[in-house]
C-alpha cells in the first residue's frame, strides 16, 4: 500500500478510531450543502431528534436548480422554489451560514468553496455531490456523499471510510497553446478508462501540473470522479499559498504563515513517498479534446478520427450520437454551446473564451450562452467587460448557477440538438433532453466551436 503521501497523511490525522466493519472513523473537516441533497438529510435529523453537530463547520449555497435567467422570487418552477425554502429554513433552524439567492458569494458550490477560502489544504471535505473532488486541487481530500451520509456529517462531523490505493499520474512537458488542463484530464480517462480509477486516490504531479494555475487544478480534480477515483488531488505549492492568501476564511498575518508551514509539509514526500502505481504522460504530446461518444472516456483528438467500436457498448454510443466510426470530429455542426459548470466557469475560462471570440459574432443557427460559476465570477468579468464581449458576439450572459450541465432549471437541451460543452459529463440525457446529444471539450475550444458553428480547432484560430 502506498506510504508517506498526502493523502496517507491527512487519512492519519483525521482518524478517530476502526470500527468493527474495518472502516475508520474519520473526522469531516468541512461539509458543503446545497438545495438538492440536503432537505432529506434535514428531515432525518428531525425525525431522530437531533442537531446540527458542527454547524460552524457547514455552509450551503443554492446551486442546482436555480435559473440563470429570473430575478424574483417566488421562482416560476414550484419544486425549486420549496427546495429553496426547505434550504433557508434548515439553515436558520440549525445556524448554518447560507451564501442563498442573490446572495454577493453565491454560486456553484465547488466554485464559491475555494472562492471564499473555505478550501484549505489537510481537511477532508464532503458535499453531496459527486465533483467534491475539484476541492483535491488545494492538497486536501475531497469527495462526494448520499443523502443518508450528508445526514450522518450534519449529526456526528465524522463518516466512515476506508483507505485507498494511491495512483501518481504524472505529466510532464508544457502544454501548447490551446491546450488546456481540460484537455489533460480527458485524455487521463480516455487513457485509463473511466472505472480505471476504482479503489483509488488520484495523485495528479509532473511539470505540466505543477505549471497549472489553481483554476486549472481545479479543472483536473473536478473531472477524477469521471475515471472512478474517489479522490483526485495536487500536493499544496507556493502556488496554492498564493491562491489562499487573503481570503475570507483564510487566516491573516502570522496565523496564515504558520499555517503555511503546515500545509506544505503535508504534502508527499518527495524521495521517500511510495505509490500504488505510477502512470507518466507527455503533455508536449496533447492536443485539444473532444468527446464523441456517451461517456467522458469517449474522448479523442480534435483532429483524429472516431475510433471503430471495440464492443456493443461504443456501437450503441455512437448510433445515440448519430456519428459514424471513421468520421473526423472536425466539422461537426453543433447547435448549442454551453461555457458554464463547476469544471469551467471560473474567471481564468470566461477570460480564455472571451479571446477568442472578441470581434467576432456566433453563427446564425447556434444557441449560445456562458454562465459563469458564481456571483464573484459574474462581478469580475462584468469589471473587465467580458460581458459585453460575449454579449456582442451573440452569447447570452446568465447569471450564476450550474445551468445547462445537467439541466435540474429551465435551460435544457431541445430534441437531439448537439451541444458543445465545457461541463463534465456527455451522458445520455444529461442536459435535459432524453435525445439531446453532448461533446465535451475547453471553454476555448466551445468558443471557437460557437463561431463556426462547428467542431473545430482552437490552435487555428
Amino acid at each position: 500500500m502506498a506510504r508517506h503521501t498526502l493523502y496517507n497523511k491527512i487519512f492519519d490525522l483525521h482518524k478517530v478510531r476502526t470500527l468493527p466493519s474495518g472502516d475508520a472513523q474519520v473526522c469531516i473537516g468541512l461539509h458543503l450543502i446545497h438545495e438538492v441533497t440536503s432537505p432529506q438529510a434535514f428531515s432525518m435529523l428531525k425525525e431522530r431528534g437531533l442537531r446540527v453537530r458542527h454547524p460552524e463547520l457547514t455552509f450551503a449555497t443554492v446551486d442546482h436548480i436555480v435559473p440563470t435567467d429570473e430575478d424574483v422570487r417566488p421562482l416560476s418552477d414550484a419544486l425549486a422554489e420549496e427546495m429553496l425554502l426547505h434550504l433557508e429554513r434548515n439553515c436558520t433552524e440549525n445556524g448554518i451560514t447560507l451564501f442563498g439567492w442573490k446572495h454577493p458569494s453565491s454560486g456553484i458550490v465547488h466554485v464559491i468553496g475555494p472562492e471564499l477560502g473555505l478550501t484549505q489544504p489537510g481537511k477532508i471535505i464532503v458535499c453531496g455531490d459527486s465533483h467534491t473532488s475539484t476541492h483535491g486541487a488545494f492538497g486536501c481530500i475531497a469527495f462526494g456523499i448520499g443523502t443518508t451520509q450528508v445526514a450522518n456529517v450534519l449529526a456526528s462531523q465524522t463518516l466512515p471510510l476506508i483507505s485507498l490505493k494511491v495512483r501518481r499520474i504524472e505529466v510532464n512537458g508544457a502544454l501548447q497553446k490551446g491546450v488546456y488542463a481540460k484537455d489533460i484530464i480527458l485524455k487521463i480517462i480516455q487513457q485509463l478508462g473511466v472505472s480505471g480509477g476504482l479503489g483509488y486516490a488520484y495523485e495528479y504531479g509532473g511539470s505540466a501540473i505543477h505549471d497549472l494555475d489553481m483554476e486549472g487544478r481545479m479543472t483536473l480534480c473536478n473531472m477524477s470522479i469521471e475515471g472512478g477515483a474517489a479522490h483526485g488531488y495536487v500536493n499544496p505549492d507556493q502556488t496554492t499559498m498564493s491562491y489562499l492568501a487573503g481570503r475570507q476564511y483564510v487566516p491573516k498575518g502570522r496565523k496564515f504563515e504558520e499555517l503555511s508551514r503546515f500545509w506544505l509539509s503535508l504534502a508527499s514526500q518527495k524521495h521517500s513517498a511510495e505509490y500504488d502505481d505510477v502512470v507518466k504522460m507527455n503533455a508536449d504530446e496533447l492536443s485539444p479534446m473532444v468527446t464523441w461518444g456517451t461517456n467522458p472516456g469517449h474522448a479523442i483528438g480534435v483532429n483524429e478520427k472516431i475510433p471503430e467500436p471495440k464492443d456493443d457498448s461504443f456501437a450503441g454510443a455512437l448510433s445515440y450520437m448519430k456519428f459514424k466510426a471513421g468520421e473526423k470530429i472536425l466539422e461537426k455542426k453543433i447547435d448549442v454551446a454551453f461555457i458554464g459548470s463547476c469544471t469551467n466557469s471560473r474567471i481564468s475560462d470566461l477570460r480564455e473564451a472571451a479571446e477568442i471570440i472578441k470581434g467576432k459574432k456566433v453563427a446564425k443557427h447556434v444557441h449560445a450562452l456562458v454562465v459563469p460559476g458564481s456571483a464573484s465570477v459574474a462581478k469580475q468579468a462584468k469589471k473587465e467587460g467580458l460581458d459585453k464581449i460575449f454579449e456582442s458576439s451573440g452569447f447570452e450572459f446568465r447569471t450564476a448557477g450550474c445551468s445547462m450541465c445537467l439541466a435540474m432549471n429551465p435551460d435544457k437541451l431541445k430534441g437531439d440538438e448537439l451541444c458543445a460543452s465545457s461541463s463534465n459529463r456527455n451522458y445520455r440525457g444529461r442536459q435535459g433532453s432524453p435525445t439531446g446529444r453532448t461533446i465535451l471539450m475547453s471553454p476555448a475550444m466551445v468558443a471557437a466551436a460557437a463561431l463556426a458553428g462547428e467542431v473545430v480547432d482552437v490552435r487555428e484560430i
